[in-house]
């Protein structure tokens, strides 16, 4: 990182920009690294769900744990923000997120499902207050004007980080499995089994709160990067107030949709593609897999931060979610490799979504950015909500193709929004 601690840089109130290029080397690490460990929920899944005999239902508490801590944190955390910095708050959440990781530890040794869905919420804590930091930040970090396309390209790296941790993740993780079932114990053995199969768990993430620590430690050292920081004082209750505007309200409600459609099809990819009519993979075949499914989003992020820099970005994110249920359709309707690998697709889909929506609802928010980004945060639950209502209706009805009806219903509603927002603010 090239800038040194200190360093000057323009006042960071959303009314102009940070004329501090350097940082932008610091926020694509902190997109790569919230990024890659939302992905390894989706590797955990089946994993929990296997050691805990778990149905649909029950597994999704993973994800709603996780993303519960954004309904729960995303205020308090913009409110943190605005009162210690930029800088000083994604070192607060990056330690927080270490906590979470080292919560594991006790959840393996007394192998209780409800301290793993524990230390999730911890982990994800922190993931927010640095997503609250760095949304806002990046779409400081240039011209107001590029902005969308900053955000999009700045996503890249966080889908970069969704790709590569599934895969490392499915090796380590997925690929332990021992020769026996939960479900074939009890009593002593089965409390033994968890245990034992749990701690593949546990040194991934220690692995990942050794690393955390170590970037704490070299973003303290640029805590006064960001000289002359300002942050307007909240109005309504710490920002609510927003949801008034109906730009932003119909922005805040779709990041809910689509942030709940996107991990609901993400949690289920690998019990989908272990199906007999879709690909009959075996468990870590279909870990790796997901994969393809963030490396789409990755690929469509660096394309898409061209594409918006010439075309209108409300109708870009109309075409794309149409796409998406497209995709949806064409797997349910079909059988083998196309319904896999067209549900894998939705990925590509996805690519543009998250920023184009965060733009375009924060557009000519100004020194209200933080108030915005955690609200923003906050619709970020629907990554709890939409794959726990999915899950249940997996269970209800027995299907998976059934149970993607609802991630269809959350894209159509977005492509209405593109075409609402395609004109500025």
């Amino acid at each position: 990182m090239a800038l040194q601690p200190g360093a000057p840089a323009a006042a960071a109130d959303g009314g102009s920009h940070i004329d501090a290029p350097q940082l932008q080397v610091f926020v694509m690490g902190l997109f790569f690294i919230f990024g890659g460990i939302t992905s390894l929920n989706d590797v955990i899944i089946p994993k929990l769900k296997e050691l805990f005999t778990l149905n649909y239902t029950q597994a999704m508490l993973v994800q709603f744990c996780f993303f519960a801590a954004y309904a729960v944190i995303g205020i308090p955390g913009a409110r943190l923000i605005k009162r210690i910095g930029y800088m000083r708050g994604a070192v607060t959440g990056l330690l927080t997120m270490m906590a979470g990781c080292l919560l594991f530890i006790p959840a393996s040794q007394t192998a209780t499902y409800a301290l793993f869905l524990l230390a999730l919420f911890v982990l994800a804590s922190g993931v927010v207050i640095v997503q609250v930091v760095a949304n806002p930040l990046i779409s400081m970090l240039g011209k107001p004007e590029t902005a969308h396309s900053r955000l999009t390209f700045a996503q890249g790296f966080n889908s970069l980080g969704t790709t590569v941790f599934p895969i490392v993740g499915s090796i380590l993780i997925l690929g332990s499995l021992a020769s026996v079932s939960a479900s074939e114990l009890s009593g002593a053995q089965l409390s033994a089994y968890r245990t034992a199969e749990s701690q593949v768990i546990v040194n991934g993430y220690i692995g990942i709160a050794v690393a955390l620590a170590i970037v704490a430690a070299v973003v303290w050292l640029f805590r006064n990067a960001l000289k002359g920081e300002r942050h307007e004082q909240s109005s309504g209750l710490a920002g609510l107030d927003l949801l008034q505007r109906p730009r932003f309200g119909y922005g805040a409600l779709c990041i809910f949709l689509y942030v709940g459609a996107e991990v609901a099809i993400g949690s289920l990819i690998v019990n989908y593609l272990m199906q007999g009519h879709v690909l009959a993979l075996p468990e870590q075949d279909a870990g790796k897999l997901i994969g393809v499914y963030w490396g789409g989003a990755m690929v469509g992020r660096f394309i898409g931060s061209a594409v918006l820099r010439v075309l209108s970005p409300g109708k870009v994110l109309a075409a794309v979610s149409v796409a998406a249920i497209a995709l949806i359709a064409l797997s349910s309707q079909s059988t083998g490799a196309l319904a896999g690998y067209s549900l894998l697709a939705v990925g590509l889909a996805n690519a543009i979504m998250f920023p184009t929506i965060f733009s375009l609802a924060c557009e000519k928010l100004g020194p209200r950015a933080a108030d915005g980004s955690g609200i923003i945060n906050v619709a970020i639950v629907g990554g709890a909500i939409i794959p726990l209502l999915t899950g249940v209706i997996a269970d209800m009805s027995g299907s998976l193709t059934v149970a993607l009806t609802l991630p269809v219903l959350c894209y159509a509603i977005i492509a209405g929004f593109g075409l609402y927002a395609r004109r500025p603010a």
